[in-house]
C-alpha cells in the first residue's frame, strides 16, 4: 500500500476531508504526486471490499461520476444514497443516519449546502467524511486544479493564479490552497463581490509571512503577468434568481483573448465547469490551445483515487 511508502499520506488514514486546509503543504504535494503516478499507471491501489457512499443534495456530473469511477478503479464499490428515496429526505436526523451508514460503508462523500452539515456528519461519524462540495468550499476540485497546474509547470514556485469572476466556494478553496502552497493568487471581481472575510482571515493565518492574496476590481490588473487564469460561472447552484443582476455587475469580467493577452507569455486557462460560453469565458478562449479545462475535469478522477486510497 502507498501509505507505507509516504509518511505524509500515512497521517490521512481514517481522517475526514472537509476543507483543503485540513491538509498541509507536504500532504497536498504528496497527494498530487500520487495522483500523477496513478494517471501514468505507475502504481495501483487496492481498496477491495471497501465501500464509498455518496449523498448528493445538489446535482452533479463530474463529482458524482469521478467518485464512482475512482472507487471502481480502486477495486472497491460505490453506492449512491439518494435523499429523495431514503429517510434522509423525510427528515431523519443526521446523527441517526450516519450512525447507521457507518455500519455498512467505509467512507462517505457528501455534496450539500451549508458547511455545518458536514461538521454534523463528522461529529457523529466513526468513518471519514469527504466534502464533495458545499456552498463554502470545494476542496476536491482544487486538488485536481493544482494537479493540473503542477503537470503544466512542474512546480508551484513563483507562479501567479488569477481568478476572475464571482468569489464562491471554488475560489475560497483556491485561496486557501494557494496560501498553503505559497502561490500568489489574484482575485478580480466587482467591488461588492470580494471574497468573504472569513476566508481572507484564514488565508492570512495559513501564510502570515507573505502577501499571497490580492484583490482587484479591474480584471486587467488581476491577470497582468499571471500564469494561470481561472474562472467559474457567475451564478452558482442555488443563485439562479441572481443571474440577471450578476450579468450586469460582472460585465467586463469575461475571460477572453483580450484579457488573456495581458497574462504571462506562458499561461493556461482553467474553468471548473459547467461553463456558460460567452458569459464568464469566450468560446474562442475556452477552445484555445491555452485551455486546460478538460485536463482539470479528467484530473478529478485521479486526485480522488489518490484521496480515497490514502484515507482508506
Amino acid at each position: 500500500m502507498i501509505l507505507s511508502i509516504d509518511k505524509n499520506l500515512q497521517k490521512l488514514r481514517g481522517n475526514s476531508f472537509l476543507s483543503i486546509a485540513d491538509l498541509n503543504c507536504s500532504q497536498i504535494n504528496a497527494l498530487i504526486d500520487l495522483a500523477i503516478k496513478i494517471k501514468n499507471k505507475e502504481i495501483n491501489i487496492d481498496c477491495s471490499k471497501k465501500v464509498l457512499g455518496l449523498i448528493f443534495d445538489k446535482s452533479s456530473t463530474r463529482t458524482r461520476i469521478s467518485f464512482q469511477v475512482a472507487m471502481q478503479r480502486l477495486q472497491g464499490s460505490c453506492i449512491e444514497i439518494n435523499p429523495s428515496n431514503t429517510q434522509i429526505g423525510r427528515g431523519e436526523p443526521i446523527r441517526d443516519t450516519v450512525r447507521v451508514l457507518e455500519r455498512y460503508i467505509d467512507v462517505l462523500a457528501i455534496r450539500t449546502f451549508e458547511q455545518e452539515i458536514l461538521n454534523e456528519y463528522k461529529k457523529w461519524s466513526n468513518i471519514p467524511i469527504i466534502n464533495a462540495l458545499t456552498d463554502y468550499e470545494h476542496p476536491c476540485q482544487v486538488l485536481a486544479d493544482f494537479m493540473t497546474i503542477k503537470e503544466e509547470f512542474s512546480t508551484f514556485d513563483g507562479l501567479t493564479l488569477s481568478y476572475i469572476g464571482d468569489p464562491n466556494n471554488v475560489s475560497n478553496s483556491l485561496i486557501l490552497c494557494a496560501s498553503i502552497l505559497n502561490l500568489k493568487i489574484n482575485i478580480g471581481c466587482p467591488e461588492n463581490y470580494k471574497p468573504c472575510e472569513k476566508i481572507i482571515k484564514k488565508a492570512s493565518i495559513l501564510n502570515p509571512k507573505n502577501r499571497i492574496l490580492n484583490i482587484y476590481h479591474d480584471p486587467k490588473e488581476a491577470v497582468r503577468n499571471s500564469n494561470i487564469i481561472y474562472t467559474d460561472v457567475w451564478s452558482s447552484m442555488g443563485q439562479e434568481s441572481q443571474a440577471d443582476n450578476k450579468e450586469k455587475n460582472f460585465k467586463g469580467f469575461i475571460v477572453d483573448e483580450n484579457l488573456a493577452s495581458l497574462a504571462a507569455k506562458k499561461h493556461i486557462i482553467m474553468h471548473c465547469l459547467p461553463a456558460y460560453r460567452g458569459k464568464e469565458i469566450s468560446d474562442e478562449l475556452f477552445e484555445s490551445d491555452y485551455s486546460r479545462i478538460f485536463n482539470q475535469a479528467e484530473n478529478r478522477l485521479h486526485t480522488q483515487q489518490a484521496l480515497l486510497g490514502s484515507i482508506l
